[in-house]
């Protein structure tokens, strides 16, 4: 039996931005998540050692990212990428996330702030993410110093970028040494709006609404990023549907229970599996999407989370 939903996270759920799309525009669904990080100002970020705004290339120019480092020894270097449904985050709204990420990882993490659709449509996010992950790798001197123990993260669409650009890492044979899929979006065929896609995968029926992510909310997102309705078979917005995933960097998969994308992270995390990738995946019980931007109010959220961050950093320890 699935564990009951954690009544701290119940009482968050109606204070959470972007839940009614039907009222929700590009620059609003932004403007909230910007409100969500600042309402927490009073609140201390995790404290990091150093905090330093770049540019990393991206797929067409420069792309704004912040790197974090815990000490100066060599470490893991990790690229991070935020969720906000690809249209929505940016450095600020996972500013937390990236810090807990360095601070639980010991590795220097490069949050990278790629173009958003409705303005920049796919492929342009997968292309930014590509290259800033090969910028970096090219760079990495200049980050962790050791090329052996790169990694990917992200959380949400975020995740669905470090999936994918882990596909794309493998096939330009950058050897990444983990990936952390922190709720990943990993099948959007069908656009969340799509009867039997949708049967797919149950939790899309039993988690449709009422638990701050819904499903009518990523329909809005895909319509945003997807310029045509076959795009959504590209691996690089699906990487579900890659014709292999054999080969990939070992993988820490999350999924929320109470989240409309808990069964495509799960059927990633399996597929992963029997192509032969080290997984380990977190189940989130008595969680919601979003779960990793709870631990300063959820100690299930802040557990579940250090959870995922230990394994990832000890995949990241052992290097290619």
């Amino acid at each position: 039996m699935a564990a009951p939903l954690d009544p701290v996270i119940a009482q968050i759920i109606p204070l959470m931005p972007m839940r009614d799309p039907t009222v929700m525009t590009p620059q609003s669904a932004r403007d909230s998540l910007r409100a969500l990080a600042a309402s927490r100002a009073a609140i201390p970020p995790p404290p990091v050692d150093g905090v330093e705004d770049i540019k990393v290339k991206g797929g067409a120019g420069t792309l704004p990212a912040r790197v974090y480092r815990i000490g100066s020894t060599p470490a893991p270097t990790v690229v991070f990428f935020h969720g906000g449904g690809w249209v929505a985050g940016d450095l600020e709204t996972h500013d937390r996330q990236a810090r807990n990420l360095a601070i639980e990882t010991g590795a220097v993490v490069i949050s990278v702030d790629y173009r958003r659709p409705p303005e920049t449509r796919f492929p342009g996010a997968f292309e930014d993410a590509f290259a800033a992950v090969s910028d970096i790798f090219d760079r990495v001197a200049e980050f962790g110093g050791d090329a052996k123990r790169l990694g990917v993260a992200g959380d949400s669409a975020g995740g669905n970028l470090a999936a994918t650009t882990a596909i794309a890492c493998r096939d330009a044979g950058i050897k990444l040494a983990a990936q952390l899929l922190v709720y990943p979006v990993t099948d959007v065929l069908g656009a969340y709006a799509d009867v039997r896609e949708n049967a797919r995968y149950p939790s899309r029926a039993e988690n449709a609404e009422g638990y701050f992510l819904t499903r009518a909310t990523m329909e809005w997102f895909c319509g945003h990023y997807l310029a045509e309705p076959d795009h959504a078979l590209d691996w690089r917005v699906s990487p579900l549907r890659a014709a292999s995933l054999a080969g990939l960097a070992p993988a820490v998969v999350t999924t929320a229970w109470f989240d409309p994308l808990r069964d495509e992270g799960a059927a990633y995390a399996r597929t992963l599996e029997a192509a032969g990738v080290r997984v380990k995946h977190h189940e989130g019980p008595g969680l919601i999407h979003g779960y990793f931007g709870m631990g300063d109010a959820s100690d299930v959220a802040r557990a579940e989370a250090q959870r995922a961050r230990a394994d990832f950093k000890a995949l990241l320890a052992r290097g290619t």
